[in-house]
């Protein structure tokens, strides 16, 4: 079940009436409810998979209780190591199992060995695993750091904490201090609040089907046949993957957020704009949020942070960046972009700019950005766009190759669309959404947030009459992050 799906509406339809209306007086009612909702929504997929979800629920659910009861710091420690060991290898078995074989195997080979992948197994990844797992296991660590005054006692709470539907497939990934807090405390109906998730879920779904949908079918064209396409044609590839990705990414963060609003839950932001930061250190601060900052609050921090010595603070960079690479997928391709980040934000780091734009957006008190921040966007941008070459090629080998195709046959040719489509109005569309973005830069929570009753009026029609122009039942209308 997909969140731009009939289905999909019709079943939040049917949640929300119950959860305001048969359960609204009661809280556990309403959390056993979310509970319900939450399985059956990732069952829809495959059944199978709901096992593991709970028992990673119960491993950490107990492992809490263990962390929280002994105050002796090797004992809490084994504990956490509990968490740890469990999540990670179970992420560890399901994603990259014969990523490792595959990688042994050509090691071997390289020096002279053959061997065959024998051990090589049909492993189906269980959708969301990278998402949930992270969420259980910041809940241990949160009770070991003593972020957290004391575990839940409430299993059925704990449990909806980690299945919570909207954000249980792909995030935001969220913190047992803001979510769970909220599930183990009883809600209130707001119409403000319920209006305000209905415009973020219209946003959501018109940045996943006009953006993202809609540049899909020419994204996938131009990096299947990179070898036949001069670099005008690759370098508009890689750009328009930049668009899909976050139209894709930060449309499923919207329609979460919003649809966790409708049941008097707010989940934290996961992206703010990231198309606009002046450097690579602000693009993190913006892209995929949660993630960046389970990175900076788990690993980055304990292996000293920014606290320790310069050097050691780069080696510490490095290794939040490749394992943040790795994260995405079992492919060295995804390693590769997260050593070009590491990178990219190293020199930033170094000279003491990786803080700098931190509480601004570009254009701050101006209705024009300066031609320093334009230059500063644009070359951030292009830094993080020549990075997804890396993220959306098959193999390492497609990747070096998609390269030398952009600096070995620098031609200019005009692109057509593969299904006969005008290439014109892809691009007025773009630049048009690029402007609209600007203008609401300062608050990633308020797409519609216009004075002006006609203004907003006028918006919502375009964005629905576009919907309804760019939806195309023949594309595959799944999000790239359900394969993390």
């Amino acid at each position: 079940m997909v969140f731009n799906s009939l289905e999909f509406f019709l079943f939040l339809s049917i949640v929300f009436t119950l959860y305001w209306s048969v359960f609204k007086k009661n809280l556990k009612a309403q959390n056993l409810l979310l509970l319900f909702a939450s399985y059956l929504f990732y069952g829809w997929w495959d059944w199978r998979f709901l096992s593991l979800i709970l028992l990673s629920t119960t491993v950490d659910y107990f492992v809490g209780l263990k962390i929280f009861a002994n105050e002796k710091k090797s004992t809490r420690k084994m504990w956490l190591w509990v968490s740890v060991l469990f999540n990670v290898g179970l992420l560890g078995f399901f994603k990259y199992f014969n990523f490792f074989v595959d990688s042994w195997v050509d090691m071997f080979s390289m020096l002279g060995y053959e061997m065959k992948s024998t051990w090589t197994l049909r492993v189906i990844l269980p959708v969301g695993i990278s998402f949930y797992t992270f969420q259980t296991m910041s809940y241990s660590f949160d009770l070991y750091y003593k972020k957290l005054e004391q575990p839940t006692k409430d299993f059925l709470s704990f449990a909806a904490f980690v299945s919570f539907f909207p954000q249980l497939v792909a995030g935001p990934i969220e913190r047992a201090s803001n979510l769970l807090s909220q599930i183990t405390n009883k809600r209130e109906f707001s119409y403000n609040q319920s209006v305000s998730g209905l415009k973020l879920i219209l946003w959501g779904l018109f940045k996943k089907v006009v953006i993202a949908d809609s540049l899909g079918p020419i994204v996938d064209d131009i990096f299947a046949n990179y070898s036949t396409y001069p670099a005008s044609t690759l370098i508009l590839g890689v750009t328009l993957f930049s668009f899909q990705v976050y139209g894709d990414f930060s449309g499923y963060s919207d329609i979460a957020i919003g649809t966790a609003k409708l049941f008097g839950i707010e989940l934290m932001s996961n992206f703010k704009f990231p198309n606009f930061s002046r450097n690579v250190a602000e693009y993190w601060q913006r892209w995929h949020v949660s993630l960046s900052t389970w990175f900076r609050h788990y690993v980055y921090i304990p292996l000293g942070g920014s606290r320790v010595s310069k050097l050691k603070s780069v080696r510490n960079i490095i290794i939040i960046f490749l394992v943040s690479g790795f994260w995405h997928g079992a492919n060295w391709t995804f390693v590769f972009w997260g050593a070009f980040h590491a990178l990219a934000f190293i020199p930033v780091f170094l000279m003491g700019r990786n803080t700098i734009y931190k509480n601004s957006v570009v254009g701050e008190n101006t209705i024009f950005p300066s031609l320093k921040e334009i230059g500063q966007v644009v070359l951030t941008f292009g830094i993080v766009t020549f990075s997804r070459i890396f993220f959306r090629s098959e193999s390492i080998t497609d990747a070096f190759a998609f390269i030398r195709g952009i600096t070995n046959n620098f031609t200019y040719e005009v692109y057509h669309h593969p299904m006969g489509y005008r290439m014109i109005d892809y691009y007025i569309l773009l630049a048009l959404f690029v402007l609209y973005e600007y203008i609401i830069r300062k608050d990633e929570r308020s797409p519609f947030k216009f004075k002006s009753k006609m203004v907003r009026f006028i918006i919502y029609t375009l964005v629905i009459l576009l919907m309804l122009l760019f939806y195309d039942d023949n594309v595959d209308r799944s999000f790239i992050y359900f394969q993390f």
